[in-house]
This record gives structure tokens, sequence and C-alpha cells, in this order.
């Protein structure tokens, strides 16, 4: 059976939970709840394992705050002996629109202390991930206040539509392979 880690990125605490920095959790929670499936309290954050098609996927969402993620995202791979090509990693990005989807097979980190992280304790900058536009709508100097605001009541409305495609994405991802995704939704 292949095995998937699939990592929404995100702070935890209630405080955070409806920020623009916590779309990679945001993400996962509404696929397990589509799914009907629940997140347990794990070492180094909450996993719900979900099965499609003969593929065991294992949902992250680590609890190291966003500038550690590389720790759980590291430690689940080499215990659930997962190659890095079936990892993807869901983030938010400031550079591309609210909503816009772009899924890459490797890259930079972009600035983002989650990605940096990660790329630093695996090593690499080759390994799957979905960037989730929250665009760049803020005021110069308030990039933090603006990554971890709350949606506004604009995006809030879309919301629900873009988390349903991104819930197909990863779907896509295990089941017709990265190539096939990136084709499929790059842009979207």
């Amino acid at each position: 059976m292949k095995k998937f880690l699939i990592v929404g990125l995100g702070n935890i605490g209630s405080e955070y939970a409806n920020t623009r920095h916590n779309i990679g959790f945001k993400v996962l929670d509404y696929l397990a709840k589509k799914e009907g499936i629940s997140f347990q309290t794990v070492k180094l954050g909450e996993i719900a394992e979900l099965k499609i098609k003969g593929r065991t996927l294992l949902l992250l969402k680590p609890n190291t705050y966003m500038n550690l993620s590389g720790k759980a995202v590291k430690y689940w791979l080499e215990k659930e002996n997962i190659e890095k090509e079936n990892l993807l990693v869901i983030t938010d990005d400031l550079n591309l629109a609210f909503g816009t989807i772009r899924i890459k097979t490797k890259g930079s980190d972009g600035g983002h202390n989650g990605l940096k992280n990660i790329q630093l304790l695996l090593n690499t900058t080759e390994y799957p991930r979905f960037r989730f536009g929250i665009s760049d709508a803020f005021k110069k100097g308030q990039q933090v206040d603006y990554v971890l605001g709350e949606w506004d009541l604009e995006e809030k409305e879309k919301l629900k539509e873009r988390l349903e495609v991104s819930s197909e994405i990863i779907r896509s991802f295990v089941l017709a392979g990265l190539n096939n995704t990136m084709n499929a939704y790059n842009g979207k």
C-alpha cells in the first residue's frame, strides 16, 4: 500500500484558527470533515488517516508552530518510511492572488519560515508543495498583521469553493500523480 504524508502548515491555538497563515490547517480540516475522519494528537502534531483506492494518506498538522514545521515533517517521513516525492506541503503564499493555486515539484522557500525550516531539516528544496494564494493586499510594514489576520468578508465567501478545489488537488496528487495534478490545477 502506497503511503503519502500531506502536511498543512499553520500555527496551533484558537487565536490563529481563522488566519490567512493557517490555510494549510484549514485545507486538511476541510478534507477530514468531508471524509468523516478526525485528527488524533500524536508526537509533534495531529494526524488523521485517510484511505483512498489502496493508498494511505497521513494528514499532518504540525504543533511545532510554523517556524519549526520541519521537525514534524522529518519525524513523520522517517517514522512512516515515506519518500519525499510522496510528501505534499500545503502553505500560504503572499505572492499569489487570493485563492490562486500553484503546485510545484521543488523551489525556494519564498521567504516562508515554515518552508525554510522544512528545507533546512530535509536538506533539500526538492519536495512537492501546494501554495495557496492569500494575496499581498497590505500596506508596507503590515505583512505580519496581514498574514496573521483573519479573512475578509469577500475572501470568506469564496473560501469554501477554494477549499473544495484544494481537497480535489490532494486526491489528484495521490491518484493521478504530481505532474497531472500540476497540469490540471495550476493557476486555477
